[in-house]
């Protein structure tokens, strides 16, 4: 497993769709793309800015049911790639017993940043899919501001009936 840091949450501007930015720690400093769904990114975006909403979010909830339990998220890992789609694992701890949760790259990465936990990619991904790029720092506030106002603008546009199934 390659250790890895989340570098940014950006927008990619030919599809519109938020990607995140996961750079190895150490080595040849490749990164990761992960192409990710606006709410999933404006969760993430919240939380590495400091964000505080009225009534926790989705991963806020989860992170207080997991120490409710008396559990701990003790790393996340993305484990594989399945044509584009990519899979991830909680690691968690309770009692001393290792327990792995299966999840989506962009909610165990939401995740991690609540938690501080340490984040890695398998190898064959990172050598598959890293790719060495130039990530300027002052781009990436400017990046989350376009991932939360996308976000305000699709909640200004949905329905009740949006959810009626």
């Amino acid at each position: 497993m390659v250790r890895v840091t989340l570098q940014a949450v950006r927008v990619d501007l030919q599809s519109n769709t938020p990607v995140l930015l996961l750079q190895e720690s150490d080595g040849e400093g490749r990164t990761l793309p992960i192409f990710i769904g606006t709410p999933e990114a404006t969760a993430i975006a919240y939380a590495t800015q400091g964000i505080e909403v009225p009534r926790p979010l989705t991963h806020d909830l989860l992170v207080d049911v997991v120490e409710a339990l008396d559990a701990s998220i003790r790393e996340v890992e993305i484990t594989s790639l399945e044509g584009s789609t990519f899979y991830a694992e909680l690691h968690l701890v309770r009692g001393g017993e290792d327990i792995i949760v299966s999840a989506r790259p962009s909610d165990a990465v939401a995740l991690a940043v609540r938690t501080s936990c340490p984040l890695y990619v398998s190898e064959s991904i990172m050598n598959s899919e890293g790719v060495v790029m130039d990530l300027s720092e002052d781009d990436d506030e400017v990046e989350e501001e376009v991932v939360v106002d996308q976000f305000r603008e699709f909640l200004d546009t949905i329905q009740p009936e949006d959810f009626s199934g």
